[in-house]
């Protein structure tokens, strides 16, 4: 693969990851991760879904390996796959409070009708 093809693929991928970081429900499982192993009975609680629910976006975060599920007995536990991801959040997070705070976010998204 030329070296422009490979970062044309990485792009693509970098836009997968992106976009199953786009709900809501997945960046707060990944904001429960951080602090260890969950199982889906513990996120359910955390974020007050039902536990089909939560599988759905489980999945999605295994898919793209940004989560690890661990098996013990009938029990699996999840884990970040890589620490990054909840840093690369926080950044996206410090990013919009700071625009927030500046009021520049709040204005673009009175313009955009949201």
């Amino acid at each position: 693969m030329k070296e422009n093809a490979i970062e044309i693929e990485i792009i693509n991928l970098q836009a997968s990851l992106c976009k199953s970081l786009s709900d809501p429900k997945r960046l707060r499982i990944i904001q429960s991760l951080r602090s260890g192993e969950r199982t889906v009975n513990e996120l359910t609680a955390i974020l007050g879904i039902k536990q089909s629910n939560a599988s759905q976006h489980l999945a999605v975060l295994r898919k793209i390996g940004i989560i690890n599920p661990r098996k013990e007995g009938n029990t699996v536990y999840y884990r970040l796959a890589h620490p990054k991801i909840a840093e690369a959040c926080d950044l996206v997070h410090e990013v919009i409070a700071a625009q927030l705070k500046n009021g520049r976010l709040i204005s673009s998204l009175m313009q955009s009708g949201r």
